[in-house]
């Protein structure tokens, strides 16, 4: 076994390919690659027979490099690590966090496997391989890959990591579910639980169940909810996840229909002055004034003009109006 970090910290325990499995699933692409360049160089070669010696060389050479370093770049990058022996033997080529293989990967696997596999005969490839805990050869060490074993040899195909759920434990665990405490689960159990269920398909059955046991306890116990008997652990880390993800959702529906909802604030009432007029209300709309009512015409009679006083008698005063 093998402790695989992702980028998120997250250990992962894979079983790497050692040295003999690899050496045989070696021998078998170089098998298939060597015995298609040698079909191709015969018909070529019947094909080509009117050409000089300097382009038939030209060309075979090319024809070379193809096979032995193109191809199987080509086949890595597009099956995602597994060549035809890697398949065969249940291995896979992965990124030392567990991730799959890039062209990158393997166009440095390829180059450096060119020269320490088939120019040097293979003897660094054995000596790394062997002295590596990981049972990693030059082109991994320099491309950042190890290999690892995906299932057992001889099995035709890898076996399903969760078992069918009874319908009935189904429903039982649903009305658990929706009643679960999920506040005392902190976000780093949440972030592993996500990325071994991510990476289900990619590892070992065994593997899946150790890990999926150990992560479903934790979170038992900080739920307070036991693992259901009979229920695969990946499957009630599943569940459990998808539930969060539900109420996660219902609270940001619940978010959003709250902020689309104008708030109506209510028109005021026109408060009265004492003369009996209506007076606005700060902040809210003015109440509609009405008009005056127009004034009757009034008439009144002129006023008589005054009469001016007669001077006092003996004085020849007169007082003014």
């Amino acid at each position: 076994m093998s402790d695989l970090v992702t980028g998120e910290a997250v250990v992962l325990d894979l079983q790497t390919a050692k040295l003999p499995s690899r050496a045989l699933a070696i021998v078998l692409d170089l098998l298939v690659e060597f015995a298609a360049l040698f079909i191709c160089t015969l018909v070529m070669s019947v094909a080509l027979a009117d050409l000089d010696s300097a382009a038939l060389t030209a060309t075979m050479l090319g024809m070379t490099v193809f096979f032995l370093v193109a191809l199987p770049v080509m086949v890595e990058t597009l099956t995602h690590g597994r060549s035809l022996g890697k398949a065969a033997l249940g291995l896979r080529v992965v990124r030392t966090d567990g991730g799959p293989v890039r062209f990158r990967h393997s166009l440095v696997r390829g180059l450096v496997g060119f020269f320490e596999v088939i120019a040097i005969t293979g003897a660094p490839a054995v000596i790394t391989s062997a002295l590596n805990p990981d049972g990693k050869r030059l082109g991994d060490i320099f491309a950042g890959t190890v290999v690892i074993r995906e299932r057992t040899p001889g099995v035709g195909g890898p076996a399903s990591p969760l078992p069918p759920v009874h319908p009935q434990l189904l429903h039982a665990m649903g009305r658990e579910l929706v009643a679960m405490d999920l506040s005392a689960v902190p976000e780093p159990l949440w972030l592993a639980t996500r990325q071994l269920l991510g990476r289900i398909g990619q590892l070992d059955p065994s593997v899946t169940f150790r890990m999926s046991t150990g992560l479903a306890g934790d979170l038992a116990a900080r739920t307070g909810n036991p693992v259901p008997q009979g229920l695969h652990p990946a499957a009630y880390l599943g569940a459990v996840i998808t539930e969060r993800q539900r109420r996660e959702w219902m609270r940001a529906h619940q978010q959003f229909a709250a902020a689309a909802v104008p708030v109506q604030t209510p028109a005021p009432h026109p408060v009265a002055t004492p003369d009996g007029r209506p007076h606005r209300v700060l902040g809210g709309p003015a109440a509609p004034v009405p008009a005056p009512a127009p004034a009757a015409p009034s008439f009144t009679k002129p006023a008589a003009p005054a009469q001016p006083t007669p001077p006092a008698p003996g004085t020849g005063f007169a007082p003014p109006a």
